[in-house]
């Protein structure tokens, strides 16, 4: 999404001569990482086109978003020493983590000492400074948070749709490591103290599909209080929005480091539940405006839901503690700003 949002941001492009190639060959999340023929052949004709275009551009500095480790980072270590080998300029921009758990590996340390030398990085907060230490000075190192774009579909508050029930949303892939069935499970705790309440899952099915899905609710007795959605897009995506009372995002993927969807979800003015995950303690402040629970903690989880549940003038001052925030902070000039600050800096 932060790639798209650079891609088409009118200040960026009109600040530099940009000029774009799509490094994907991942079809989605699930995919990353993973090594098959078709991938190679693709990769091979990305190498082409990239020293083809480097060629005859001859560009000033090489922005890339490489993968942190596994596979996906082998085939960013190549992009990005070749690069290095045509005497480009690089600053990587990093929307994933994951450095120092292969840090200790032979290999892995071998290849990350030699991509990370010469290289200039940004990371989203300093939090992620850690992962990277053992081989990036703190010199070489920007900060840039994300941000998003503000849309005149935001400026209503989401408490403009009154519903009888508190309504909680999740909003993400349909993947077990973004918290679904913590989520599932502390519905049931909070259901089994008959507590009212309605949980909106909405999301593209990945390793949970829709009949497994189907499947618990139905074992668990939920089938009248959550309820799944799929993906929604566009204005579909904004009515959920608009009609939940509290976000909930009890993520613990390995690779998240900052949850867009939580600043999402402040901007509908929305309190927000999730956990301790990557930079997202930088976006929640506990107890303003929201929660920050353990990761893989249902109890916990369920524990902070209630205490949002019968309380709509505490989630009023939260959501707007939040919004706020995001106007402050996360907008997306904002993050236009920065960006062209370290480019111009690099």
């Amino acid at each position: 999404m932060m790639g798209q949002y650079i891609h088409d941001s009118t200040v960026i492009n009109k600040m530099y001569n940009c000029h774009y190639i799509n490094l994907a060959t991942a079809a989605d999340m699930l995919d990353i990482g993973k090594i098959g023929l078709k991938k190679i052949k693709k990769f091979a004709y990305l190498l082409l086109n990239i020293r083809s275009l480097i060629k005859a551009l001859r560009p000033d500095l090489i922005y890339v978003t490489p993968n942190a480790c596994g596979g996906a980072f082998y085939k960013d270590f190549i992009v990005v020493q070749m690069l290095k080998t045509m005497g480009c300029k690089v600053v990587a921009h990093y929307h994933n983590k994951g450095v120092s758990t292969r840090q200790d590996r032979l290999i892995d340390n071998v290849l990350y000492r030699q991509f990370f030398r010469n290289l200039k990085l940004i990371l989203v907060s300093e939090r992620l400074y850690g992962d990277i230490k053992k081989y990036v000075d703190k010199e070489d190192v920007f900060i840039c948070p994300n941000g998003l774009p503000n849309e005149e579909t935001h400026s209503m508050p989401a408490t403009c749709i009154v519903n009888s029930l508190t309504q909680l949303l999740f909003l993400s892939n349909m993947m077990k490591a973004k918290g679904v069935y913590d989520l599932l499970e502390a519905c049931l705790i909070l259901k089994n103290k008959n507590l009212s309440f309605q949980c909106h899952f909405v999301g593209k099915w990945a390793d949970i599909t829709e009949q497994e899905f189907a499947q618990i609710l139905a074992d668990k007795d939920l089938t009248e209080t959550v309820f799944a959605h799929g993906p929604k897009y566009g204005k579909e995506k904004e009515s959920f929005f608009r009609q939940a009372d509290v976000f909930v995002f009890p993520t613990y993927y390995g690779n998240e480091i900052f949850g867009l969807v939580n600043l999402e979800a402040m901007q509908y003015a929305l309190p927000v539940i999730s956990t301790n995950e990557g930079a997202i303690p930088d976006i929640i402040d506990d107890g303003i405006t929201g929660y920050i629970v353990a990761k893989r903690n249902p109890l916990m989880l369920a524990d902070k839901i209630e205490l949002l549940l019968d309380k709509p003038t505490l989630r009023k001052e939260m959501g707007q503690a939040g919004k706020k925030k995001f106007e402050e902070q996360y907008s997306f000039d904002i993050f236009e700003k920065r960006m062209c600050e370290i480019l111009n800096s690099i």
